[in-house]
Order: C-alpha cells, then structure tokens, then sequence
C-alpha cells in the first residue's frame, strides 16, 4: 500500500469515527440553535384557549385510556419488517390500522406511501381550501433478515426500529383515533401519512412522491420522528451522498505489474478531498463530510479491477454543500489523472461518480405560525422548546416552499440504528398531546 492509500484510509478512520462521536451529541448542538427565540403571545393563547375545550380535554383522556392499545400497536408494527425499499407489508398493516381508527379514506400510493384523510368541516376555512400534513416514515434502517421481535424487560420495549420510527406511527394513529373517539371536527384537511424512504438511501422518496407535480395540496406539513418533547427540527440539512468506482483491466499482482491500480486512485481522492475538505469545514456555517464505505479488490495478489467508497455531505447552506461537493468532483479527477499518468502499460482507469442521495436544504423561519404554534405548545406541556437542524422528512415540503417542521413522538428511548435499541414510555401520552395541540392549531377547530 503507498502511503497515500495509507493516509487516505487513516483519514476515513478520523472522519468515521468523528462521525459516530457526534450521533452520541444532541442534533441541536450547534450556534444557531442555543439562540433565544420569543414566542408570540398571540401563540400561546391559541393554543391556551384549545387545551381547555371539552373536546381537546377529552381527547387527552383518551390518550390515557388508549395506553394498552397504543402499546400493542407499537409492538405489532414494529415486528412487521420495514427495511428501506421494502415497506409494503407494513404499509398494508398501517392502512388497515388508520381505516379502522376512523379515517374518512385511506389509500396506498405508488410508491407505498399511506394516506390516510380526514375530512375538514366548512367554518372560518372551507373545507378543501388548507390541507395539513400529519406524517411518520414507515421504513427502518435494518436489512431483511433482522431478528425485529419486541422483548420486554420491565417497563422497557427492546426491538430494532421500535423508536425509530415506529413510535412515530403508532402516535400519530393514536391522534387520529383520539380526535375521532372525541369528536373533534377541524376546519382544514388533515393528512394522515405513513411515508417511505426516509432512512439511508431511500433519499426521501416517499415525501418527494407527495410533492411531485400533480401530487396533493399540501399547505403545512408536521413530521414526527425521534422522541421526547422539546425538539423542534425548522432547519433541513441537506446532503449529498455519492459512490464512487474507479475501474482498471485488474490482473496479477506479478505478471500484469505496471497497470493502473483503482486502489490507488481512490486513496488519492480520498486523501485530496478529506485535506481540502477540512480546511473549508473550519468555519462558516457547520458543513460535514465522511467517507463512510470502501471496497473492492478480490486477492491480495491480484490488481483490483475496481475500487469504490461512499461519500457523505451535509450542510443548512445549499452554497457551502455545493461548494464542498465540487471539492469531492475535484479531487476524483485529479486522482484519475494523477494515477493515469503513473501507468506504465495498458489502458487507462475510468471513474463512475453516482449521485445517490439528494436531501434538499432551506429552513422554516423561527418566526413563521408554524414553528412559534410548536414552540408555544412544547412551552404548554411544560418542556423548553429547542430549535435544531436536522435531516428528516420536513426537507422536501421546506425546499418547495411550504411550512414544515419535526417534532418528537414522546417517551425515551436509545439505541437508535442499532439492535439494541428501546423504548419507555416515559410518560408518552405527553408526545400525542403535543401533536394534537399543534394540528389543531394548525388546522383549526370547526365550531
């Protein structure tokens, strides 16, 4: 190995392992969000006056006396496997749950979204006229084959994906079950959604699908992932995800000698970038980058006949990820030539870059309704409202223009994208009171 190549896999150690150190820190550690933002008194008597109607008040018990339900529900569905590109089981289960909890139509889409609607009623907006969007993701991050059965351990749910985010669905159909058994008519539309694609590679599929050209009317849009109760995502991270192969003839490591080697190519490029990359992501608006994948090669007496890695960017600034995205195009090309010169026969190495993820930045002004709504209720269920960037489904509804945040489900839990991962319901009825409030006061309810 020449020590480019070494230094190159030195450096996806570095950045691989700086990457999962900051999964560990809260996602809204960053200076924008230690920012102080007032709440609007107007808010926080929209959303006092709606706490205190009969209905909403009898939707909260509910939530309580749905408790039993609500765990069943989570457990069933976490056990249904979801992995990314492979959710129509559990679609089917989520569509025959949101029919039977009340909705007034449910379908499943092209791509295995579930929608589920619910009628407005004609008051100070008609009916039609203002749709919101109340939505969870339905896939995992887990590959087909994963052991997903919920083993409990006191008051404690172990499963892979039971938070993330099958909390999520289960809370929100608990929301519409509620708001059905209690009554409660709102003015706009309300969109019940069991969205594809969020996790990896799935690159949003499922809500860009919503937005497609033609796609319903959409006017507000509220994501619920992750847990707890002060989290209130308005700032979309936007990414950019490539995989990268460089390919050669390949040969014995002997007898074909002097060739083109991938292997070096890659090195290089990784090297090139991660140095140029470093530099720029020292100040400015927070940028990331990570070279997550390797591989390639099948012996190590034989030249490889290709290389590849995947490569991971983010940023709240479309500039700065553009920018650090023409340093990755950059350094491939100089690896290719670079690599290509030092040839001494056959032919020359080529490169295959792939977009394969393409997450949208842009963000929800702090002082938009939407965003000062869910401040004011996280304030109401006594929690301190946390503004945070993030990368959820609320990306695509911010970059077309339309009001989106992601909030919380309730509970605790840990363990995310990992086998080990759990669940307690610390008391979770909290998270559906919270989601409730802020459709209603989205929405608004029909007198």
């Amino acid at each position: 190995m020449n020590q480019l190549l070494k230094i190159a896999f030195l450096a996806v150690v570095f950045v691989s392992s700086t990457s999962h150190m900051l999964l560990a820190q809260e996602e809204f550690d960053d200076e924008e969000s230690k920012k102080v933002v007032p709440v609007d008194k107007r808010y926080e008597t929209q959303v006092n006056a709606l706490a205190k109607l009969p209905a909403v008040q009898a939707a909260f018990k509910r939530f309580s006396e749905l408790e039993p339900q609500t765990k069943k529900t989570l457990i069933t569905l976490t056990e249904i496997p979801a992995p990314p590109f492979k959710e129509e089981a559990r679609a089917k289960a989520y569509a025959a749950m949101l029919k039977e909890a009340g909705a007034d139509s449910v379908w499943i889409d092209e791509v295995n979204n579930v929608i589920a609607k619910r009628k407005g009623k004609s008051g100070t907006i008609q009916s039609g006229k203002k749709t919101v969007v109340v939505e969870a993701h339905l896939d995992t991050v887990f590959p087909a084959g994963t052991d997903v059965t919920v083993k409990e351990k006191g008051d404690t749910l172990y499963a892979p994906g039971v938070g993330d985010n099958t909390r999520g669905l289960t809370a929100v159909m608990t929301v519409l079950t509620a708001m059905n058994q209690a009554n409660i008519q709102t003015d706009a539309d309300v969109l019940f959604v069991g969205a594809v694609g969020e996790e990896g590679l799935g690159d949003l599929r499922g809500v860009k699908h919503l937005f497609r050209p033609g796609g319903p009317k959409i006017d507000s849009y509220i994501a619920i992932d992750g847990l707890g109760m002060s989290n209130i995502t308005h700032r979309s991270l936007g990414s950019h995800r490539y995989r990268i192969t460089f390919k050669g003839p390949g040969g014995h490591s002997y007898g074909a000698f002097g060739i083109a080697n991938p292997h070096g190519a890659l090195g290089k490029a990784i090297y090139y970038f991660t140095v140029d990359a470093d530099k720029f992501t020292r100040q400015g608006i927070k940028t990331t980058y990570n070279v997550g994948v390797i591989g390639g090669g099948t012996s190590v007496n034989a030249i490889p006949f290709e290389s590849r890695m995947e490569v991971d960017m983010r940023s709240e600034s479309p500039e700065r990820l553009k920018a650090i995205d023409a340093m990755l195009q950059a350094a491939v090309q100089r690896a290719l030539k670079e690599e290509n010169a030092m040839k001494r026969r056959g032919p020359d190495l080529t490169v295959d870059v792939k977009l394969v993820g393409d997450r949208p930045s842009g963000r929800t002004e702090a002082t938009t309704p939407l965003v000062q709504r869910a401040m004011a209720v996280t304030k109401y269920l006594q929690a301190e409202p946390k503004l945070s960037a993030n990368s959820t489904d609320a990306n695509t509804p911010i970059a077309n223009g339309v009001p989106a945040i992601t909030i919380g489900s309730g509970g605790t839990g840990g363990g995310a994208h990992s086998l080990n991962e759990w669940w307690l319901n610390d008391r979770g009825v909290l998270g559906m009171e919270r989601i409730l409030l802020l459709l209603l006061a989205e929405a608004g309810v029909a007198r």
